[in-house]
């Protein structure tokens, strides 16, 4: 018994040696994080908002850590495959994603999806926060969007708009105009942005919704006509557009955002470190006019503060949706 107590004695001593072996192992790497290229995953081509939006936080991060972020576009599904990449990507810390505040939604409106937003991902922090804008081609006759409802309303059907894709908060945006008009129009879902946009340009498509960012800088240059902003608010970095609630929706108020995601089960220090670089570098005067050109009032969050933020809304969104009857494509 005393030999056997010996080397349970000797086991178990020599088990927590090596946890704690393993634990300064790991406190090193994470004060030397990254130690390596770190790759930034989005959801979207090259052009677009988010696309633009990640490479502001990508070259400041690179400059910060001394460590490339390497940008890696995977466009299609509404950022999901991306997403899907990060979701079973190795949690060493060198995978992050871009993501949009639909989010939390993508198992309601995704009808096959290889991931659980909620149990594979960890949320990192805000980017910032914008609100959709409404545009229709310059050729279009409607210019408010009273107008646009008066067409739907005599046209049942006929109306399209298009998105960056199902799921996107730019397709939540329309499908609540819709809800709240009492009217049927027709979602377009597209790979992206900047292929939605092109086709508004020419105009294969009736309206869009879509982020600030991608739609701002087209409505400036007098490519396409802006119609109105989701907040409920007039927006300060788009204080010339009306509102939709200014158009007889007095309780449409839809506010998008940006934020960073990683693995589920990313070591909390890298997590951590992620989030404060990220967040120190959103206040810094000159990004925070590169987000402003793109629509966005850039700010970050602790990880605690976005998942509580996501889980908010998604509780929103779902009651929206099932009021709707909306059900997954």
């Amino acid at each position: 018994m005393k030999f056997l107590r010996r080397t349970i004695f000797h086991l178990t001593a020599g088990a927590a040696a090596t946890a704690a072996t393993a634990a300064v192992s790991h406190i090193a790497r994470a004060d030397t994080y990254p130690a390596r290229p770190v790759r930034l995953l989005i959801g979207f081509p090259p052009g677009g908002g988010s696309d633009v939006g990640g490479r502001i936080i990508a070259n400041r991060l690179s400059e910060v850590w001394g460590r490339q972020v390497i940008v890696e576009n995977k466009p299609g599904a509404g950022s999901h495959l991306a997403i899907d990449v990060a979701a079973h990507a190795v949690p060493d810390g060198y995978t992050v994603v871009w993501v949009g505040g639909a989010i939390p939604l993508y198992g309601l409106m995704i009808a096959s999806m290889n991931y659980d937003p909620e149990a594979d991902l960890t949320p990192v922090t805000l980017i910032g926060t914008y609100p959709n804008v409404l545009a229709v081609p310059n050729a279009s006759p409607w210019r408010s969007v009273r107008d646009l409802i008066a067409a739907a309303k005599a046209n049942p059907g006929s109306v399209t708009f298009s998105s960056p894709g199902v799921g996107t908060s730019p397709h939540l945006s329309g499908v609540l105009l819709a809800r709240m008009a009492d009217v049927d129009i027709r979602h377009v879902p597209y790979r992206g942005g900047a292929a939605a946009l092109t086709d508004l340009i020419a105009g294969r498509v009736d309206c869009m919704f879509n982020t600030a960012g991608t739609l701002l800088t087209a409505v400036r240059a007098n490519q396409v006509r802006g119609l109105a902003v989701t907040s409920s608010k007039r927006f300060p970095t788009a204080p010339e557009l009306p509102t939709i609630a200014e158009s007889g929706f007095p309780d449409y108020d839809v506010i998008s955002w940006y934020a960073l995601y990683m693995p589920a089960n990313t070591p909390t220090p890298f997590v951590q470190k992620v989030s404060l670089d990220a967040s120190e570098i959103l206040s810094e005067p000159a990004v925070k006019a590169g987000f402003e050109q793109l629509g966005v009032l850039s700010g970050g969050s602790s990880p605690t503060e976005l998942g509580a933020r996501a889980r908010s809304e998604a509780k929103l969104w779902r009651s929206v949706m099932q009021a709707a009857g909306i059900k997954p494509e």
